[in-house]
């Protein structure tokens, strides 16, 4: 873990959200898609194969799957039908992650403004925030269509704090995979890693901070909440 960028005191403009196994339980249920996509081909899909994608937008995510597998399948094909399974999937069975409303809260409270940077599409976005009425509480949503190059590419981070009209140190980005850290790091922002049981075997040195959960007193306090 990198400490070159904390002081005490620091004050932060804006905090960033990814969405996937950060905000909410998703990840669970992208293994449940996995596995029936390759189960549908007669093939396996592997924890390693999983850790490989997480975090990664559709094109990247896909490509890897037909390199892996050496699928004779266009990439776009194969994310449609995973999106179609996704969402048939999700129903009943979205959770928030531990402290994610108590922290929006306290955000709030704060007068802290928060966005979404996410590598899902936006129509996985609109239906997942729809749940339970987040989209107006975000000043805005950047998800897979808003950039040419995914996570671990910084472009979407970059892209978050222009919209906020900040430089990127002043922002506070929350991930809870490698690749979404890598990303955030790459472009500046200061890294919080939220591990998740689908990610803390995840190398997360790139990050300034890792914590236990969105409920941890420690990024309470480094975000200068109450």
């Amino acid at each position: 873990m990198k400490d070159n960028r904390t002081s005490p005191g620091r004050q932060f403009l804006a905090v960033v959200f990814d969405m996937d196994g950060l905000m909410f339980n998703t990840e669970a249920v992208y293994w449940e898609v996995g596995s029936e996509l390759l189960a549908r081909r007669g093939l396996v899909f592997t924890p390693e194969l999983n850790a490989a994608i997480m975090g990664r937008p559709p094109q990247p995510c896909f490509e890897t799957i037909i390199r892996w597998h050496n699928l004779d399948e266009n990439w776009w094909e194969l994310a449609a039908e995973s999106e179609e399974l996704f969402l048939e999937k999700l129903s009943g069975r979205l959770e928030p992650m531990p402290g994610l409303f108590v922290l929006l809260e306290a955000l709030e409270a704060a007068a802290i403004p928060k966005a979404i940077c996410t590598s899902s599409s936006g129509r996985v976005v609109e239906r997942i925030l729809s749940e339970f009425n987040l989209g107006p509480r975000f000043l805005f949503t950047l998800s897979a269509e808003d950039v040419v190059a995914g996570k671990p590419n910084p472009e979407i981070y970059l892209k978050a704090a222009r919209l906020f009209g900040i430089s990127p140190p002043e922002m506070v980005v929350l991930e809870d995979s490698q690749t979404g850290c890598q990303a955030a790091s790459g472009a500046g922002a200061f890294t919080v890693a939220v591990p998740g049981d689908h990610s803390r075997d995840q190398d997360f040195s790139c990050a300034d901070l890792v914590v236990g959960s969105l409920a941890d007193p420690i990024l309470y306090q480094t975000l200068g909440l109450r």
